[in-house]
Order: structure tokens, then sequence, then C-alpha cells
């Protein structure tokens, strides 16, 4: 069993928190990203920012975007990794062109003075072996189909990383197979169609997908749009694993005085949600007072 799989399963139900690294710097993603781990957050999810984000909405992209502006890099992403400790497994989050793109910058150069060499495919590989290096877990590529995986697969299998596919609502048959057959840690139960963002309440597209993919022997976690204790007590009491939650923490991290502060109450809120949906009760106990001494 996987660092991930191992984490949601010992500590069901899983809170799975995402930030994107570098907003507004390393250093703060640090503090942020240990200010979780305190409030009990069982999984963290780090987004590697990426100028063409497809599945994000606008809190997420708004993070991206200061990140990037802020100068973040993969070289300094992996460099982040590298110095948290964290009792949580850490998951880098990103798109397919990010990981082409480390393999390419990555690969030896021939100088000016050799002859051009034959062009060849970025390899994923670089990508993979220097996460497993500074101690991720698994990576999640929102826009890579499973169908067209098996390299990225065949390096997470050789360095001992989870490969995570998100399952849309309207994923089923021979597809729903595929991703299936492919996905390792857990499958990432997308809680509604569009791009991510906190909502309101939680879709009825939940119970659907999580019924629907009842029978397959992998944890399930729901995201998008999970936002409040009350949203994971009613998505675990569904019949989910864990729920993720990345953009009402983006949120305290763009709005808040105190974020760090604010996260890790966030998360010991969000958890004690989770645990409520074990019980049935999906609502916050009101603690009746004590009555006065005479």
């Amino acid at each position: 069993m996987s660092d991930i799989e191992a984490a949601i399963r010992d500590n069901h139900p899983a809170l799975i928190t995402y930030l994107t690294a570098g907003d507004p710097s390393l250093e703060d993603t640090k503090a942020y990203v240990e200010a979780l781990d305190r409030g009990g957050a069982d999984l963290i999810e780090l987004g590697l920012p990426f100028s063409e984000p497809i599945a994000e909405g606008p809190t997420i992209q708004a993070a991206i975007n200061r990140a990037l502006d802020a100068g973040t890099t993969p070289a300094g992403f992996f460099e982040l990794v590298d110095e948290l400790e964290t009792e949580a497994p850490l998951l880098v989050m990103t798109y397919y062109n990010m990981i082409l793109q480390y393999g390419d910058s990555e690969a030896p150069r021939a100088s000016e003075s050799d002859a051009a060499p034959p062009q060849s495919k970025p390899d994923v590989r670089l990508f993979v072996e220097r996460a497993a290096e500074v101690g991720l877990s698994g990576i999640i590529v929102p826009d890579l189909p499973a169908e067209e995986s098996e390299p990225l697969r065949a390096a997470c299998d050789e360095h001992g990383l989870d490969l995570v596919f998100i399952v849309a609502p309207t994923t089923e048959g021979e597809r729903l197979e595929t991703i299936m057959s492919q996905v390792s840690g857990f499958a990432y139960v997308q809680a509604r169609l569009g791009t991510t963002g906190a909502r309101a309440d939680v879709s009825n597209a939940t119970h659907d997908s999580l019924a629907r993919l009842s029978a397959y022997d992998v944890p399930k976690a729901v995201g998008f749009g999970v936002s409040k204790g009350d949203h994971a007590a009613e998505i675990i009491e569904a019949g989910a694993d864990g729920v993720i939650v990345g953009s009402a923490l983006i949120d305290i991290v763009a709005e808040s005085d105190t974020p760090a502060i604010d996260l890790e109450a966030k998360a010991e809120e969000l958890k004690r949600g989770a645990i409520r949906g074990t019980d049935g009760t999906g609502e916050d106990e009101i603690d009746a007072p004590e009555p006065e001494q005479p």
C-alpha cells in the first residue's frame, strides 16, 4: 500500500488540502503547509503554477498568477518540497506541459560546435525522478487522459509515486474502466462539472458519482466546491473516503491578515466535519451550557 492510500485508509475520513506553491511566496507557502499539517490535513496537494490551468476557477487562477508573478519555478518548487517536514504526505498537482517542459529543459544539450542532435520527445522520467528525490508521494495531472498516460504511469511506478486521475460526473463505461485501471493512491472524484471553486452546497452529482464508483476498491476523495465542515460531513456520509479543499483555503491566503492561524483553524473545522459524516449527524454539535453553580 502506498503512503497516499495508507494516509487515507488509516485516517479515514481523510482531509486533503490544496495550496498553490509560491502564493504569495515560497517562504509563505512553507508556513501555510505546516499550518495545514498541524490543523489535521492528512494529505497536502501543492500546485506547481502553470500559465494555462484549464481545470481551475477564478480563485486558483488568481493564486497561480500571483505565484508566477512572484517568480515561482519548478526548481524553486522542488526546493520548497525538499525543505518541508510534514506528517501528511505531499502531492504535486500540475499540467502535463509542465512535466514535458521540465524533461526538455533538463535534457543534455549539444554545444554549438556539435552536430544538431536528432529530435526526441521530452522525457517525463526526469520530472518524476526529481519529485521522488524531494519526497513527493504522488502526482495529479488534470489534463492528462488516462488513455495517454502510459509513459508517466511507468515513470511513477519506477519511482514509487502514485498517479491520481480525476473522475468527472459524466465519466462512465469504457472510459471509467480505463481510468480506474490506471489510478493509484485514490480516485479524485469531481463533485460537479466545470472548474474548481468554493460553492454554497454539495452537488447532487457527488452522490451519483460515489454510487457509480462504489464497486472499485480504491479510496475515493471528492473535490471541486468543498468549502466548509458541513460539506465535508455530507460528502463522507454519501460514501467518500476523503474530501479535497482548495479554493476556500486560497481565499484565506489572499484575504486573511493571519493566514497561517486561519488555515490551521479551517483545517480543524473541515476535519471535524468529515468525522461528523461518519456518524450520520452531518451537523455541528452544540454544547449545552453548564448549569450555574449555586
